[in-house]
């Protein structure tokens, strides 16, 4: 999709409607047999290859990564890096983009060596890590009091990583750094799409015959530019709504068109996180139902209501993802456009990306 602009049109909502109804009481009956559970708690470790471990160094050849799986004694038992401190670190390539849900760790096999607590970093590239963060700050996990018992953690919001790191902070002070670990999960499924600055995704409708009673928009988003237009929806009375990357911070800006009607209300804008633009995903949602409006970027929301505005936006418009184009020349953009990675866009459960690459 870079360098395009693409048009979807709802030609036959009877047709999706009822092809909807067929995927629906298909997925019901998969989700009955499933016994209604989603399940993502596989061992990820276990199975990978030597060359899928990483350290910052090792004791000895015995006490390299590779011998840092969960209940196993091969080596010398377990990871041991050359120094103990706190610049030491083992590493984990996963292959592919992982959802990550729990993690547990263990000492060095027969031996005095273990974290009793220890940080956790993940990264898509293997350059660009991120710390895993509980409560609002950076999150210590607490790790073993000895060689042998598995101290297992389910991490409050899973992380979407390929490489996933251990950084030891304490350890047992009659021995040295010592590690075994495991990582569980599943595969992470998603649908991504790149920007260029040039380029948008729009998706045409008539909401008139959809008759939703909800609008939800969600996305992820992965950039360096600190500016950018990432979503637009305008009606054909001048109304819209504007979620704009600005300095790293986001801006959802609601522009009701009708000032002479609701003059003080005309116009809301409001602003939500910082450095954003630091090449790491962040995911937005925004909720519309009635006169309430939840706007969340990454786990902070804002809340507030709209006065019943949001009613008089013409309901016969169009989305554009990236970008927003010129009245009367479709597929230019004005000047402000999106150069990164969206994933995962949903507009009231329908996959954007997916329903770009079929049509």
């Amino acid at each position: 999709l870079l360098g395009t602009s693409m048009n979807v049109n709802m030609d036959s909502v009877t047709e999706i409607f009822l092809k909807l109804l067929f995927l629906l009481s298909a997925h019901n009956r998969h989700m009955a047999v499933a016994g209604n559970k989603y399940n993502c708690d596989d061992q990820l470790v276990s199975a990978l290859p030597q060359s899928s471990f990483s350290s910052s160094s090792e004791l000895s050849s015995s006490h390299s990564p590779g011998f840092a799986r969960l209940n196993r004694r091969e080596g010398a038992g377990g990871w041991s890096p050359l120094v103990s401190n706190k610049y030491q670190w083992l590493q984990i390539d996963l292959g592919e983009r992982t959802e990550i849900t729990a993690v547990a760790t263990q000492g060095g096999y027969g031996s005095s060596d273990w974290v009793t607590s220890y940080l956790l970093m993940f990264s898509d590239s293997g350059r660009n890590w991120k710390q895993y963060r509980q409560e609002e700050s950076i999150w210590a996990f607490s790790g073993n009091t000895n060689a042998d018992s598995v101290v297992y953690y389910k991490l409050q919001h899973s992380i979407k990583a390929r490489f996933l790191r251990f950084l030891p902070l304490d350890w047992n002070p009659n021995g040295r750094i010592g590690m075994r670990i495991e990582v569980y999960g599943c595969t992470y499924r998603s649908e991504v799409v790149g920007f260029d600055g040039k380029s948008c995704l729009i998706y045409t409708i008539n909401q008139k015959l959809m008759n939703a009673l909800k609008d939800v928009i969600s996305l992820k988003f992965k950039t360096m530019q600190s500016d950018g237009i990432l979503l637009h929806r305008e009606g054909k009375n001048g109304d819209h709504i504007t979620l704009e990357l600005t300095k790293g911070k986001l801006s959802l800006l609601i522009n009701l068109g009708d000032t002479k009607t609701h003059p003080s209300h005309a116009q809301i804008n409001i602003t939500l996180g910082s450095l954003l633009d630091d090449q790491h995903w962040h995911s937005v949602l925004i909720e519309h139902f009635n006169n309430q409006v939840n706007f969340t970027v990454d786990k902070h929301t804002h809340h507030f209501h709209a006065n019943g505005e949001l009613s008089y936006l013409d309901l016969d418009y169009e989305l554009s993802f990236g970008g927003i184009p010129v009245p009367g020349k479709s597929g230019t953009l004005s000047r402000r456009n999106f150069h990164g990675c969206f994933e995962n866009i949903y507009y009231n459960e329908v996959n954007i990306i997916d329903l770009a690459r079929r049509h």
